[in-house]
Formats: C-alpha cells, structure tokens, sequence
C-alpha cells in the first residue's frame, strides 16, 4: 500500500509501481495479481451456527434460565420447562438473525461498483471484469462510469465526479492531474475513488490501489467486522450477573441450612432449585419482545422502520446524537440563493443571463444548472434562441453560449469566478450601463466572493459580451467579457431542523455534527440554524490526536468537518469510551462504518442501500423531527421493560427470601417445590400487560440507561418489605388460626399472589398510583391471574396441588395485611425508585 499516493509526484508513484503509465503487459498483470489478489472485497468466513448459539448461551442470564427450565423438568413443572425454553430460544434466534445482516451490508456494498472496466492492455484498450485489475493499470473512464479502483488521474478532459457517497461533498468534483501536496482526500483533484462516479467528461486513470486496500474495500472489511455490544445488550449482561449472584447467595445458603438441620437432602435440593427458579424471570425475554415490538409498532405509525429490535432501548438511553448535515440539516439540493450584481445587490440580469447559459448548455446538467433552470423556472426565456455553444472544460473552467434575443446576439459566459475575473475588461452597472473594470472595482468584486466563500458557499460568475453577426463560437478567445455578476448557491439549511435540534437538547441528547465537507460550509450552516454547536475539529486535526486524546476532546467539541470514513467510525468509538449511548445518523457509503458501530445506527429512506443496510433504524422521512418522536418511544419502551425488572427482582426476592427463612423454622416447608414454580409462572404472567402501559413524563424526559445499583436498592428496600408482611402471614396462620400445613399453604399462596400482583399497580408509577392510571391491558392481565390464584384452593384440583381451602376469617384477615402492605409500599417506593432510574 502507497500512503498518501496522491499527495505525491506522478513520477514517483510511478516507479514505486515499476510501470511508466501506459498500461501493462497480460503477464505483468497476471503476475501481480498473484500477488495481491483480485481486485475485490473478500468476505469474511462466516461463523459456525453452533459457534453463534454457544456464545449467545454464555450470557449469565441465559444460562441461569436453562439451569430453571432443567430443574422445572426434573420436579415435574413441564408448562414452565417449555415456556422457558421457547422464549430463550426464540429470543436467541432472532439475535441471530439480526447480527447476520452485516452479510447483507457487505453485499449491498460490492453490487454498488462497476462490474467491468476499459484498461489498457498490451497497449490495445480491453473490456476487462473490474476484479482482473491491479496495481499499475491504466483504466479510461467517461462521463456514467463508476470508478473501478482507487488511483490517480493521469489525463483528464472536463472531469467531474460524484464522490458525495465516499466524502460526504455535495457538490460535483472537478478532477485533473496536478495534484497538490497535503492535499486532504475529499481536496485532491487528481485522486479518484473507488465506487464514486463520472458524472461528466472523461479521465484516464492509474490503479494504485485495489481490493481491500481501496478506501472502499477499507469500509467494507470493517462492516464485516465483529460488532461491539449494545447497550441494551450490555444491560441484560448485567442483570444476568445480578441475578446469577442472588440466586447463588440464596440456594448455597438454604442448602448448607437445611443440609445442618438433618433435612433429608433430595428435599433440601429439590427446594433450594424451586427457589432459584423463583428467582429467576422466566418470562422476561417475551415480556421484552412484547414491549420491543410494541415500540415497533408505534415506532412505524411515525415513520421510523426498525430493522433491530433492541435498539428501541438504546434510542431511548442514547445521549449523543452524530449526524451528517445532508439530508437532516439541510435539504440535500442545490439552490441558487443570490444573484448579485457588482452592486451586491440581486440582479435579474444575471440570474437571466445564467439562466440561458444553463438552458442551452448540452451534456448532463450539473445541480448547479439544475438551481439555476429552477430559479428561473419564472422567468420568460421564450425569447432566447440558441445559436452554438463550446462546452465546459477544465482548462477554460467555463462554457460560452450565443444565443439571440430580439435580433440581438450575446456570448454568454458562466464559470469559476476566479477566472472569468480575469478576462473581463468591462462591468455591467445594475442600469444597465458599462463602466471600466479597473483595479478597486475589481478588489470590490473579489470582496464581495471572498464574503460569500468565507460562509462557505459555492459560487459561479457571469459575463457577455456582444458577438454582432457572428453565428458561431469560433475561437476561444474570450478576452474583452462584460462582467454581469455572481451566482451564489447552498444546500439550503432545513427549516424544521433548529426546532428539532432544540427538542433533542431538551431531551439530554447532545448533537454533534460530522460531516465529510469542509469547516467553512458546516460552521456557516450551523450559524444560519443557529444550533447550539461548540468548538471544531477537521479531519487533520482528528489524524494527530490518538485514541485517548481523542476520547478526551470529543466530549467538548460539537463540529467535525472533513472527516474519512475510519475518522467517523474513531469519533464514534471514542464517545462510547467515554461511556456515551452513541447515535448516528447517516446517508452514505462513507457514513456505514460509523452507523454500524453506533449503539443506535440510523440512516434515511434515500439513503444508499450500503448505509440503509447498516442502520438498526430508518426514517421514512428525513427530518430530526421524527427521531425525537422515537427517542421519547424508545424510553417509554425501556421504562416498561424496567417495570417488569424492579417488580419481578424484588417480588420474587422478597418472597424466596422469606421461605428460605421460613423453611428453617418451621417444621414443613411453607410452599412445595411445584407451589414455588406456580407461584411464579402466574405472577410472569400476571405481567405480560406491561408492555402496554404508558410512561412517566420523568421517563420520556432524558436518556434511561441500565442502573444496577439503582435496581439493587429497590429490590433491597421493596422486597424486604413484602417479607415482613409474609412472616406476619406466617405468625397469623401458625399462632392465631392454627391452621394446618395444606391451609397454610393455601393461605399463604395466595397472600403471596396478592401481594406480589396488585403491588404493580403502586409501583409502576412514581406519582400517588390513584393518579396515574394502568393501561387496561395491564390490568386486565394482573386482575385475571389473581382471581386464578386465589381460585385454586377452593377448585377439585386444589388437593392434587397441596392446598385445603382457606377459612372466611383467614381470608379476611389476608385481605388486611394485603391492604396494609399496599399502603406501606405506597409510602417507601419514593426512596425505592430514584429520581432517575
């Protein structure tokens, strides 16, 4: 690989490519493909299915959920050996699945360049696949050509090129063979990229580079790449973790209590895993799906696709927003914005003369013609007829129509400001006299160019001058102009996009802007839009700074202009070191690297199918608007799914806590192993509402992310609560009522479901639960499950379970400790759930 090859003289990259720009002989080729290969993205060996599983199987929390299924099974539970085992594998599938679409990404991405090339070959011109090239190649390209390798421009004829995809400029790209030194990638004109295209002109072009050493091969083998984890995915490894040690905690010590007090110890055992199946939430992978999907859903209704599930969370916790300024700051077109005069003010002299310019000029249009026939879709040209006309080249930098207007002729000349300066004698005064275009009016022009150039706007001048009874162009000699004026053009900032900007700030995510253009164009788009953007850094700067010093500035710097590819995907890494929720919102080939590394990658309907790809997420409508509408779903997703958590920890702590406990003193166990399984099958179920349920406005009002200590001070508060009120349940039965065992158990079933189910309703709001209402769904779901549990000790089957119906008076005196724990959870859950959490 040749660094910097562009920045260096022709001559030099010559030789170290041992060819003298001519083309190369078939057995040169062919030997220097045996050497570096195809010209061609090699996709990555693709992993084992077993390899995959296994690894998604290590998870703490998975594992500790087939430990459950397994000792379900062996104490006779088949309903929850299956309803594990179904959600861990369903589960399991589908991550599968959404991580194998990088294959996808990569092979989106090699259908975007050109199948076959023109190279020269034992010096004849050959139609040769583009995966035959090599190193040393001489490629001819004209103007529909995709750009087969990355090399240099050796010869050029009015080249310009569409390299928007791979750096990001919106405007076509001059390319000729004078290089500059130090020239940045998306500066060099005499650099031609891989997978950009001709968009006019012609070029012969030397292959430098090929296959993965292109700059698109580069984005490619990244794609490929393993992906880092989620946040949502290094959440549940945490609450695996967290779990894992509970229960471990738990089962050791009733096991070795049990074992001490000479309890038999195949009941000991059969007992100490009922618990750690009643720790564990068997249905939280389908109450996440569930709520995953309903986000979804929602999600759809406001134009957001979302092709990966588990970023719905990461929406809702992310605190950075990266994005592109094309399509979301702006309108991804060209305008024409101003026509000034040598006045500074807007002239319609000009914009009329551009305008016919633009009208008769053959070839593909540029989107500079296009603004310009737009501008002056109003405008009467009716009149204007075309007589010849010498096309745009790189050497003029101009093109010269003749066209008539009510018997008058006029040569009429547009192009790069600089130079059609220079051939004017002559100015058109906004009443439409001529005056000498001496020395200060000239600095006065240049003035008013290097004003609009500083706001980063792209510029075309134009002059006449009158061609009497000419009816041809037939010289190139332009000298002795009449200099009408400038043509200013932008791609006009988004409207909506200051009131987006704004809401996401208001929501805690921070936006930071990284764009492949230069520093001029983005500052100046970021002043008009008035965004709350702060402190720059350009490409170069970023190629100096190391990770950790990167890792240290992007905390304070808001603006990135002409970025790489690996320079975005760096930027986004370095923010996820400093332990950010990252976002990226992109469009182009370039952006896909970055995209994929996000916790949450984004991208537009219009975008390429690499970045589309890429991306967990697409809007159908390019408008920030639309993402701050995900954002508050996706944490109104996450603060459901967070429900379901504190309540199931801290129920089924609180009530494995208390047999464990009570198994010690009492002289029977206080619920069978298959009474424990039950009791947490139906209280699982008793939630699978949740998913439905509205938010807080805290919750949707800043980034959530997964708090375990948060987690283990509710579970610590609120499940000791339920356990003072299960061993008063317990003194109740045993010294008041003197029930026996199988009542006992009853009574205190169903105690334990009512306590575990109506809690919900108390603390799945921070507010007083009279004032915020549950979805219905949640509590038709709670409501029924109840009324089963409390059920089963008065049906047929209640002895078959172990249970003897209850008594009025036990019942009752259930339905006070009930009422009273409700009131004290009421009055604790403040200092249970923290104010962000």
């Amino acid at each position: 690989m040749i660094a910097d090859f562009w920045q260096r003289p022709l001559a030099e990259t010559l030789d170290a490519l041992q060819t003298d720009g001519k083309g190369l002989s078939t057995d040169d080729a062919t030997r220097r493909r045996s050497e570096v290969g195809s010209n061609e993205v090699q996709a990555t060996r693709r992993r084992h299915l077993l390899v995959d599983l296994g690894r998604r199987l290590a998870n703490p929390l998975i594992a500790i959920l087939l430990v459950a299924s397994g000792v379900a099974g062996l104490t006779g539970d088949v309903a929850s050996f299956v309803i594990i085992v179904s959600m861990v594998l369903l589960s399991t599938i589908l991550d599968i699945v959404q991580e194998r679409r990088a294959e996808a990404t990569a092979a989106a991405l090699k259908r975007s360049i050109a199948l076959t090339a023109r190279v020269i070959r034992d010096g004849n011109e050959d139609e040769r696949p583009v995966s035959d090239l090599v190193p040393g190649d001489v490629v001819l390209l004209a103007a529909g050509d995709l750009v087969p390798a990355d090399g240099l421009v050796i010869a050029a004829n009015a080249a310009q090129v569409n390299q928007a995809a791979l750096t990001g400029e919106a405007y076509p790209v001059e390319k000729r063979a004078d290089g500059k030194p130090g020239d940045a990638v998306g500066d060099a004109a005499n650099l031609l990229l891989q997978g950009s295209s001709m968009i006019g002109g012609a070029a012969t072009m030397l292959v430098v580079e090929t296959g993965a050493r292109t700059r698109f091969g580069q984005i490619a083998v990244s794609l490929e790449a393993s992906q880092p984890p989620t946040a949502f995915e290094r959440g549940i490894h945490k609450l695996g973790v967290l779990i894992v040690r509970l229960t471990v905690f738990l089962v050791l010590f009733v096991l070795l209590a049990h074992l001490a007090l000479g309890r038999p110890p195949l009941q000991a055992f059969l007992f100490a895993m009922a618990l750690a199946v009643g720790l564990t939430p068997e249905l939280l992978p389908m109450i996440v799906t569930v709520a995953l999907a309903r986000g979804a859903q929602r999600m759809a209704a406001a134009k957001v696709v979302v092709k990966r599930l588990s970023a719905i969370h990461d929406l809702g916790q992310m605190d950075v927003l990266c994005t592109d300024k094309t399509g979301t700051l702006t309108e991804a077109r060209i305008a024409m914005i101003a026509h000034p005069g040598i006045d500074g003010h807007d002239s319609d002299r000009v914009a009329e003369l551009a305008a016919v310019n633009a009208r008769f000029e053959t070839g593909l249009k540029s989107p500079l013609d296009e603004a310009l026939l737009l501008h002056g879709a109003g405008r009467a040209l009716d009149g204007w007829i075309k007589l010849d006309e010498r096309p745009f080249d790189f050497e003029r930098r101009r093109v010269s129509v003749l066209a008539e207007q009510d018997g008058r002729r006029l040569e009429i000349v547009k192009g790069a400001p600089e130079t059609l300066l220079a051939l004017c004698d002559r100015a058109e005064a906004a009443d439409g006299t001529l005056i000498p275009l001496d020395a200060v009016l000239r600095e006065q022009i240049m003035a008013l160019h290097d004003g609009h150039a500083a706001q980063g706007l792209r510029m075309l001048a134009v002059a006449w001058k009158d061609a009497g009874s000419r009816t041809r162009i037939e010289t190139d000699d332009d000298a002795g102009l009449v200099f009408a004026g400038l043509c200013v053009f932008i791609d006009p900032p988004k409207q909506s996009a200051t009131t987006a900007v704004a809401r996401l700030e208001a929501a805690g995510v921070r936006i930071k802007v990284i764009s492949g253009d230069a520093a001029a164009v983005v500052e100046h788009l970021v002043k008009t839009l008035a965004l709350p953007i702060e402190g720059v850094l350009t490409g170069e700067d970023v190629a100096r700074l190391g990770d950790d010093a990167l890792a240290a500035r992007v905390e304070q710097v808001d603006l990135f202009a002409r970025v790489s590819p690996d320079q975005k995907l760096r930027i986004v890494r370095a923010l996820q070191a400093r332990g950010r929720t990252v976002g990226f919102l992109g469009d182009g080939i370039n952006d896909a690297p970055a995209i994929r590394a996000a916790d949450v990658g984004l991208s537009v309907d219009g975008a390429t199918d690499v970045a589309r790809e890429a991306a967990d997420m697409i809007l159908l409508a390019p408008d920030l608007n639309v993402l701050v509408d995900g954002v508050r779903e996706g944490r109104r997703t996450y603060a459901n799914i967070m429900k379901y958590i504190r309540m199931g920890t801290s129920s089924n702590f609180g009530n494995m806590l208390t047999m464990a406990l009570a198994s010690l003193v009492l002289p029977f166990l206080p619920l069978t192993a298959v009474q424990v399984l039950l009791n947490n099958m139906l209280y699982d179920l008793s939630q699978t509402g949740i998913p439905f349920d509205r938010a807080d406005a805290r919750d949707v009002a800043a980034p959530r992310g997964w708090d375990m200590p948060a987690l283990v001070r509710f579970t610590l508060i609120m499940g000791p609560l339920s356990s003072v009120f299960d061993i008063a349940t317990f003194v109740a039965l045993e010294r008041v009522f003197h029930v026996d065992v199988a009542t006992f158990r009853a009574a205190w079933f169903a105690e334990s479901m009512a306590t575990q189910i109506l809690v919900v309703f108390v603390i799945r709001t921070a507010a007083p639960f009279w004032k915020d209402r549950a979805h219905p769904g949640l509590v038709m779901t709670t409501l029924a499950c109840l009324a089963v549990a409390l059920a089963l000790p008065f049906l047929p089957i209640a002895a078959t379970l172990g249970f003897a119906a209850p008594s009025l008076a036990v019942m009752a005196t259930l339905a006070g400790l009930v009422a009273l724990y409700l009131v004290s959870a009421e009055a604790l859950k403040r200092a249970a759930i923290p104010e962000r959490g």
